[in-house]
């Protein structure tokens, strides 16, 4: 198996479990690929960049043991910033009071009607199975939203931040199909973290392969799948008898695997990036003291920040003891130095917060990531085929919707077809 990011975890995992052996090659320091927390002298736990894990994904629930990832909640809504004030939106199922209190006219995200037609979206993706749900017709979510009657003022101060902090993606070109798909998520589970970080995730995976199947700082030069043999960077060959599992980012797999992906090729569109930018600071420093587990989005579209959280409200172990981490999210990946962006962002979230609490917050890091997820536009293909011949097997987000449910499933569906043809 060639990637130990998710996908790659889930297709050496599924192999072992039935009874094949297996070795993992890894061309990075460590397991998760786009996955992976880091912890700084200090205390401080920092995702590679701004994670949510949904607690409803149906190949998650089947694969992970979420007791032993001790999952926080985020509050189910968000407060938008827009014209120099923060307007609460929530889920009235789970905050009824907030919810109601939504509906008044002093709130600027959108109209009481909007907030009757997201609860018939929520509705609708309830009557189809799950995964069905990504076949559906599509159109972009854009046109989507406003074909159902959306207004401008919610889709501009709502819908642009929330979905474009999701997909990297504000101008909602996505794929509708993501739209109605995400949409279920949430109505059917929760906004977490695991107490330990994204990280959690992938250690709980590789936990469950034998000592020695995982070789890091191991990078493949070539495959050869009618040989059954890889070759890595360093001209030494790996056997692989029972087959080859391709399990990288897309633009990776295609640049590895030539022709061999062109009977079911990946989406060769540029895929979208982000950058993540940490500050540590005391909890009264932090917006809301650093009580609150809620998203801040920026409903008014101007500047490059497009969310921001204190991760240690959700899960404390983010931060160390009376501390806060406030993670903000930019989509795309500015062209200037750390240093540049980390003033620029601290600049922004001044008129947000306050000279009085951004003055206090320690830049901790800077996360760029330039390939966070592939393209998915329409038209798309959230179910391409993981088996490219006898032997030779691709997987991951490229293969299906850029989700860590389809990374944990196209890891899985790659282990079968192996073991199929085995």
């Amino acid at each position: 198996v060639i990637g130990a990011g998710v996908a790659g975890l889930c297709a050496a995992r599924r192999l072992h479990a039935r009874g094949v052996r297996v070795t993992l090659l890894e061309a990075s320091d460590g397991v998760g690929g786009r996955v992976r927390s880091d912890t700084l002298e200090g205390g401080w736990t920092l995702d590679r960049g701004f994670h949510i894990f949904l607690t409803a994904y149906p190949e998650a629930q089947r694969t992970l043991d979420y007791d032993r990832l001790k999952l926080r909640k985020f509050y189910p809504g968000a407060l938008v910033r827009h014209d120099g004030e923060f307007h609460r939106v929530a889920d009235p199922l789970r905050r009824p009071v907030d919810g109601v209190l939504t509906l008044l006219p002093s709130n600027a995200v959108g109209s009481p009607l909007d907030k009757v037609r997201v609860g018939v979206a929520r509705a609708l993706t309830l009557l189809e199975e799950p995964y069905a749900l990504l076949r559906k017709p599509e159109t972009s979510i854009m046109q989507r939203v406003r074909s159902m009657g959306f207004s401008e003022a919610m889709i501009d101060r709502f819908f642009r931040p929330f979905f474009g902090g999701i997909f990297f993606d504000r101008e909602l070109g996505t794929t509708s199909r993501l739209f109605d798909w995400v949409f279920r998520m949430l109505a059917t589970g929760e906004n977490c973290l695991p107490e330990e970080g994204i990280g959690a995730v992938p250690d709980q995976l590789v936990a469950d392969l034998p000592e020695g199947a995982v070789r890091l700082n191991t990078r493949v030069q070539s495959v050869d799948a009618e040989r059954r043999v890889v070759t890595l960077a360093d001209g030494s060959e790996v056997a692989a008898p029972a087959g080859i599992v391709v399990a990288i980012e897309g633009p990776a797999a295609r640049a590895l695997l030539g022709e061999k992906l062109e009977a079911a090729p990946t989406n060769a569109a540029p895929g979208v990036g982000t950058a993540c930018v940490y500050f540590g600071c005391a909890k009264s420093a932090a917006p809301l003291e650093g009580e609150e587990p809620i998203l801040f989005l920026n409903g008014d579209g101007k500047g490059m920040v497009n969310n921001a959280s204190v991760l240690s409200a959700v899960a404390p172990s983010y931060a160390p003891a009376g501390k806060a981490l406030v993670s903000v999210s930019v989509l795309g990946v500015p062209d200037m130095s750390d240093e540049e962006l980390t003033e620029a962002v601290r600049g922004e979230l001044t008129a947000w917060f306050g000279a009085d609490k951004t003055s206090q917050w320690e830049a901790l890091a800077v996360y760029r990531v330039p390939f966070a997820q592939p393209a998915q536009a329409p038209p798309t293909d959230l179910e391409r085929p993981v088996r490219l011949g006898a032997g030779l097997y691709v997987c991951g987000d490229h293969r299906g919707a850029a989700t860590l449910d389809a990374a944990i499933l196209t890891g899985h569906q790659a282990a079968e077809a192996l073991i199929k043809d085995f």
